[in-house]
């Protein structure tokens, strides 16, 4: 990790101790007090339960006071990536984060899946796959979207996304409001 988080920050002003929040997100404090001071890249999984625990969305984990600018452009190959433990899912956030809207461009290796069973969140989606098929798969239906097909949903609904194909899949993805 090329710098720290700013999880320190945030949980200081949400007045919690490191142990507390380390308890509620279910990692141990050291392993948190090596996050906070960025000497080690932490899975996705225990970002999305620090952001869950301190109520923000996941790149909120990310912003500097460079970020709060009204205007901000994020250079191509500059972005913020995480990957999934098993690495087979990534996302390159797009956007800064804001209150309002969160763009991700996500790349999803062959056989891969966002996550091991559906979730959901509180949010809307709009996806756009850029490269290849795309399965959205919801807690009844699958649907398959190929090159240049859009979906929009509601969050709440269970769904992840998964490559059937033998190609990496490229996708851009808008959620309002950010998720965590």
């Amino acid at each position: 990790m090329s710098s720290p988080l700013c999880v320190r920050q945030l949980r200081q002003a949400k007045g919690m101790k490191a142990n507390e929040l380390a308890a509620a997100a279910g990692i141990s404090a050291p392993m948190l007090s090596q996050v906070e001071r960025g000497l080690v890249d932490p899975s996705l999984e225990t970002l999305r339960q620090i952001a869950r625990v301190l109520d923000v969305p996941l790149f909120e984990l990310f912003v500097t006071a460079v970020d709060r600018e009204q205007l901000h452009i994020t250079r191509s190959g500059k972005e913020i990536t995480l990957t999934t433990p098993s690495g087979d899912m990534s996302y390159r956030r797009k956007s800064t984060v804001g209150k309002h809207l969160e763009v991700l461009e996500g790349t999803l290796q062959p056989g891969g899946s966002s996550r091991d069973s559906a979730w959901s969140h509180e949010a809307e989606e709009c996806v756009v796959v850029t490269r290849g098929n795309l399965v959205i798969e919801t807690d009844r239906d699958r649907y398959e979207l190929a090159e240049g097909d859009s979906c929009h949903f509601d969050s709440r609904i269970p769904h992840r996304f998964i490559n059937d194909s033998a190609s990496p899949t490229e996708f851009i993805i808008s959620v309002t409001p950010p998720s965590h």
